[in-house]
């Protein structure tokens, strides 16, 4: 606590402390020399007269009218006007009074091969469907990676996972000049590429290959941050390596590697690197700076609870983690383009947990207790191919095939136990199984283009195919003693040899007629796919005579065949003009669902469905700087095939789960909201969203409890009334306290309201859950001297319930964290990270609180080139990840194994020959730019 509060003194130090700064306001309107209209979003900025370096900037309305405040110690500044198409303005300002009016400013039509435009220093470009930012612009630390950038620009926000927003809409893509870097995982790139290396961010809606070709609006909920590479870095070679060792409650071990090679258009990159800390691996941040999400926490709606959860290859406990992976692009007889990434991923996961449960009946209740064991190994290969063939400006093939090879060992223990509510034991199980998983799957997707004319009418065939397997291999060994008037004990000891093959073929054509030329559109489109799945479980009893397993088990094997067919025409209206977007269609649904049982024909099914989905979509911008958006889709999603099949499936002995082959599919609506602004001007952002999700005919479970033995039945049923609502409103804004220290100060709210109809002992109740969380931050920055930046939130749950037998609920949980960093003595950097948790709900005998605190020291050396870190992990001991959840009838507390303190001393260090010089130039851990 006596660290937070220093922490929280220094800060109010650094802000409250006196400036001779003088301040200044200049504003002015833009207006085109040709027509005398306005020029929205036109970028105006300031610049020191002695080194150029940018002072501030801001952006023009609607109206053309710009307004910049700020202070400095300068006498005068240079002002720019950059906008794109006209010839940039230049003038020096005097800075001799408070308030300057330039009045109107007239640009001249510039030619657009002139390079003052094409090389415009604009910090700010906002063309027509791109945001475009110039990184020197923008001050980070000089080993700064991308991440550490783009959380700098305005309107864009990084959390603690890597998870990237533009506007309030998220980031599912990033390119490397115009092309993928290794794969889908966008942390890979932001985390390990360095700013020093990248001129310029490009941020657009998120689109298809073909879609860019066609000019089509593409995805309106996600953006695409493509990184263009300095024209001098386009050739040479720079990577950077590090590796680090240390003591603790265990010995812990990292290192990570990156090579790459650019010239011009050909690009290869390699990365390789490995840990026992829970980390994937690739992240230069976990090994110079701090430890990736090592200090994570988490809370769910329901009331759970978790500090430093590990989560890495999908369990908790302590993973152990090897990954290699390589990226080539290159473009080959300037009409093809290829890109390839290979990546292996080796893991071994180790975890102990163990939970308490209550579970509330309509007429009682019950209690259970479970411990298990795990260990986990795991090896993956993936390999990707994006393959473009330009046959001309309007026609396009694009080839994308990839495969999936993956090999899994499972070895586990697990002890359940269940006590009535007179905490009577009624029955419990020893499970013990070894199971071995061997995956392939191949997948290949090709989409042909062409574009006629200049109305925007075009016509795209498109084919994907996906070919996998799984052969499993399961030993199992099992004991359920069920207790009562009438006991029994059931004893297995078998073998399941499983085989599992999925094939997928899926095509599609769509024309584009215009009506009006590139603004009203018609779209005709149709599509086919067919799913077929064959899943084959032969389980074979051991034969003590024999020593063998061979005694064939009809009641616990499977052999079936599933196909889900599906022809869809549709027709779409499309408008799009400058400032609306808007489109309307509908689909109609052929589906037929055929299910084989080989071993039990008469289980044998086959159902047709037919439906109608629909779609609408409105998007109007205010300007180039905000807009809303609406829609409402129908969609309508088959039953499961597990939940059609009448069979009892008896694996589970004390649960016996029965399909329901007339289950009716589920139409799911959903009608959302959108809102997004920011205002360079005043260096603030506001977005929101809302949405709901309400299905008709949701398919959910329906279990039966046997009061005597607290076994279970469970089958599935359709039920109305299931929706969820949800609401995000989030406001950041930017203050400039003078040339050397910014606040950024950041609030927003999270709330969500659900209703789901379900079934307990075959009386069907409906639970309510309500959740409401705010959360505030603020950033302070003071240049080469301080970093701080404190974050809280809390979570409020209410769990309510339309039948007297369950209780409503009630949680709440409180988060805080703050981050900081100290650079000193020219060459050190001292970062913290410090969370506190606090959740009262916990039972009795969890942890209720606790501290978290990261910390790491850092030194540069050898020219900024290399660093030597030392770093401690869990500084005051106190990890642990015991949690409360709660679902409509359970409240269950749980723990398991959690990384535990260590010390870690590491070395990294890079190396550049980007550039005609082949030189790295002066970059390292500490200082701003």
């Amino acid at each position: 606590m006596k660290k937070l509060i220093f922490l929280f003194a220094l800060f109010l130090c650094a802000f409250s402390s006196f400036s001779q700064s003088k301040s200044f306001e200049i504003k002015g309107k833009l207006i085109s020399e040709d027509d005398k209209m306005p020029l929205e979003s036109a970028t105006v900025y300031l610049e020191r007269v002695k080194d150029s370096s940018l002072v501030t900037y801001t952006i023009s309305d609607k109206n053309g009218t710009f307004k910049i405040e700020d202070k400095t110690y300068d006498e005068s500044l240079n002002l720019t006007v950059s906008y794109v198409g006209f010839q940039s303005y230049t003038r020096e300002i005097q800075l001799d009074k408070a308030q300057i009016d330039l009045g109107t400013i007239t640009l001249k039509t510039a030619n657009l091969l002139d390079e003052v435009v094409i090389k415009s220093r604009a910090p700010i470009t906002i063309k027509k469907d791109t945001l475009e930012f110039n990184v020197k612009s923008f001050k980070t630390k000089k080993d700064a990676n991308v991440e550490d950038l783009l959380k700098q620009l305005p309107g864009v926000e990084v959390d603690e996972q890597g998870k990237i927003t533009v506007n309030g809409k998220e980031v599912n893509k990033i390119l490397v000049n115009g092309k993928p870097f290794f794969g889908d995982d966008p942390t890979i790139t932001t985390r390990n590429l360095t700013k020093d290396i990248i001129e310029k961010i490009q941020v657009v809606d998120t689109k298809t290959k073909s879609e860019a070709l066609t000019g089509e609006k593409g995805d309106q909920e996600n953006k695409t941050i493509n990184l263009t590479i300095k024209e001098e870095n386009n050739k040479g070679v720079f990577g950077r390596i590090a590796a680090g060792t240390g003591a603790g409650t265990d010995e812990r071990y990292e290192f990570a590697g990156m090579l790459n090679r650019f010239d011009n258009d050909q690009r290869i990159s390699i990365l390789a690197g490995g840990n026992n800390t829970n980390s994937p691996g690739f992240s230069f941040g976990e090994i110079s700076k701090m430890f990736g999400r090592g200090g994570s926490s988490s809370y769910n709606s329901n009331g759970s609870f978790s500090i430093n959860g590990r989560s890495f290859g999908g369990g908790q406990g302590i993973t152990t983690s090897n990954n290699v992976g390589a990226n080539y692009a290159d473009v080959i007889r300037k009409k093809h383009d290829l890109s390839a990434d290979y990546f292996y991923s080796g893991s071994s996961s180790e975890n102990a947990s163990s939970s308490q449960r209550e579970t509330t009946l309509s007429d009682s209740r019950f209690f259970s207790n479970s411990n298990s064991n795990s260990l986990s190994e795991t090896d993956s290969h993936s390999a990707n191919i994006e393959y473009d063939i330009k046959i001309d400006s309007t026609f396009v093939i694009n080839i994308e095939p990839s495969f999936r090879y993956s090999k899994t060992k499972t070895r586990s223990t697990r002890n359940d136990e269940t006590l009535d509510e007179d905490r009577t034991l009624t029955n419990q199980s020893n499970v013990s199984s070894d199971v071995e998983n061997l995956g392939k799957t191949f997948s290949n997707d090709i989409t042909i283009t062409k574009r006629f004319g200049d109305r925007g009418s075009f016509v795209r065939f498109g084919m994907e195919n996906e070919i996998g397997s799984v052969n499993s291999d399961d030993f199992l060994n099992s004991t359920t003693d069920i207790f009562g008037d009438t006991p029994e004990l059931i004893e297995r000891k078998q073998f399941t040899d499983g085989y599992n093959k999925s094939i997928t073929f899926e095509s599609q054509v769509k024309y584009r007629y215009p009506i009006l030329a590139k603004k009203l559109f018609l779209d005709f489109e149709y599509s086919y796919r067919k799913d077929k799945d064959e899943n084959t479980q032969s389980t074979f009893d051991y034969d003590n005579s024999t020593n063998t397993y061979d005694q064939f088990n009809t009641a616990l094997s499977t052999d079936f065949e599933y196909i889900n067919e599906v022809q869809i025409p549709a027709i779409d209206l499309r408008y799009d003009d400058e400032k609306w977007y808007a489109s309307i269609g509908a689909d109609y649904v052929f589906r037929t669902l055929e299910n084989k049982d080989l071993l039990r024909p008469e289980f044998n099914i086959k159902q047709d469905f037919e439906a109608l989905q629909l779609s609408a979509y409105v998007n109007y911008k205010f300007s180039k700087k905000s807009s809303i958006y609406t829609g409402y889709r129908l969609r309508n999603r088959p039953p499961a095939l597990r939940q059609l099949q009448a069979f009892e499936d008896v694996s589970n002995p004390l649960n016996t789960v029965i399909g329901n082959p007339n289950l009716q599919p589920t139409d799911n609506h959903r009608l959302y909201l959108g809102y997004n602004s920011y205002d360079f001007q005043k260096r603030s952002g506001v977005f929101f969203y809302m949405s709901l999700n309400a299905q008709d005919n949701d398919v959910v479970s329906k279990t039966t409890i046997d009061p005597e033995t607290l076994k279970r039945t469970t089958t599935y049923t359709n039920v109305n009334g299931n929706y969820r609502a949800s609401f995000s409103t989030s406001y950041s804004k930017n203050l400039k306290i003078d040339s050397l220290r910014t606040l950024k100060v950041r609030a927003g709210i999270w709330a969500n309201k659900s209703k789901t109809v379900n079934f307990n002992n075959d009386v069907q109740y409906a639970s309510e859950t309500t959740a409401f969380t705010p959360n505030i931050g603020l950033e302070f920055s003071w240049n080469k001297v301080f970093d701080f930046k404190p974050r809280y939130s809390v979570s409020f749950t209410n769990n309510t319930f339309d039948i007297n037998a369950f209780e409503d609920r009630e949680f709440l949980s409180h988060n805080l964290s703050v981050n900081s960093t100290a650079y000193f003595l020219k060459h050190f950097e001292w970062i913290n990270d410090l969370r506190y948790n606090y959740n009262p709900n916990v039972a009795d005998g969890f942890q209720k609180s606790a501290w978290f605190w990261n910390a790491s020291l850092a030194y540069s050396m050898l020219e900024d080139k290399a660093a030597i870190t030392l770093k401690v992990y869990d500084l005051l001991n106190q990890n642990t990840n015991a949690r409360r959840s709660a679902t409509q009838d359970f409240i269950e507390d749980s723990q398991s194994t959690v990384l535990q303190q260590y010390f870690m001393l590491s070395f990294s260090w890079k190396f550049n020959s980007l550039g005609s010089k082949g030189e790295s130039g002066n970059r390292g851990v500490m200082f701003h730019d």
